[in-house]
């Protein structure tokens, strides 16, 4: 299969450059064929703008919808979108590896997805009418493929937990997972999160890739995110108001998982992690017991 890696990272010597090199490993020891997009080896332009467009009037009003869909349809996109959206036609799936920094992803990695994300490619796809509301949230250009996230985050596993401090990481990256990658049609598995990467040893290290190694051995089997699709009937059209008869009482992005689905294809913690602040600060005082160097050479 073909395995698209999309990497934001500006330091090949950090956790996620090593990471990185595990999952093009361990996925091409299996056979799969993998192309890396890493942004910033790559310098590549985070900001969407009138340049994206080869053939636009300088003088001319930039507008980012029309100017983007213009580029689309007359093969007139910068070079740099051109091969980014080749590469997702090629891929079977997509993997988006990142740091959360600030609660989101790299700034690099969201003006990846604005630019290569163009209308008539990852929007504006479909018919829009009184009776379906384009293409989109199950369907779209990318439906059929699957695409998982691969994050790492410095704060403890409690912390984004149900009642922590952060916000319950399934929140977090809901915006990215329904709003990025179930909008134009992936299949989305279970984010993979590796927590409180600043206490990173060897051992650890060596515990975090055979956690990872087995994700992605299961990348095309392990069942996707049971997000409701837009025009499967759940929704209203053109409001796309949830159904009153579904999750009656409830609002927030929770309601837009289909409940008749099982619970344990919601967020996937690795195996072994924090599950509660007791066990979170025994792991803390037996990683601070442990040498300072592999935790520098190994941060985030």
């Amino acid at each position: 299969m073909n395995i698209l890696l999309v990497y934001a990272h500006p330091e090949p010597r950090s956790l996620n450059g090593s990471l990185k090199r595990f999952i093009v490993d361990r996925l091409e020891g299996q056979g799969h064929a993998v192309q890396v997009s890493d942004l910033y080896a790559m310098g590549w332009k985070a900001a969407l703008d009138g340049a994206d467009r080869l053939d636009r009037d300088p003088e001319a009003r930039f507008a980012p919808d029309a100017d983007s869909r213009h580029a689309f349809d007359h093969g007139t996109q910068s070079a740099d979108i051109v091969r980014e959206q080749d590469k997702l036609r090629w891929a079977d799936a997509l993997i988006l590896q990142f740091p959360l920094w600030w609660f989101s992803m790299p700034a690099i990695l969201k003006g990846w997805v604005e630019r290569v994300y163009a209308n008539g490619f990852g929007y504006g796809v479909g018919e829009h009418s009184d009776a379906r509301w384009g293409d989109r949230y199950g369907e779209g250009s990318l439906a059929g493929k699957r695409a998982m996230l691969v994050v790492t985050a410095g704060g403890w596993e409690s912390h984004y937990g149900p009642r922590g401090i952060n916000g319950p990481i399934d929140d977090l990256l809901f915006p990215i997972q329904h709003g990025i990658l179930y909008y134009p049609g992936f299949d989305v598995l279970p984010p993979h999160v590796v927590y409180r990467t600043g206490k990173m040893d060897a051992a650890r290290f060596a515990a975090t890739c055979d956690t990872l190694g087995r994700r992605l051995d299961k990348l095309f089997s392990t069942a996707p995110l049971p997000f409701r699709r837009q025009n499967g009937g759940d929704y209203a059209i053109p409001e796309l108001g949830l159904r009153p008869d579904l999750a009656p009482g409830r609002t927030g992005f929770g309601i837009h998982l289909d409940d008749a689905q099982p619970a344990s294809l919601l967020h996937v913690a690795q195996p072994g992690g924090e599950q509660g602040a007791e066990r979170e600060q025994d792991r803390a005082r037996r990683h601070e017991a442990q040498a300072a160097a592999h935790a520098e050479g190994l941060a985030q």
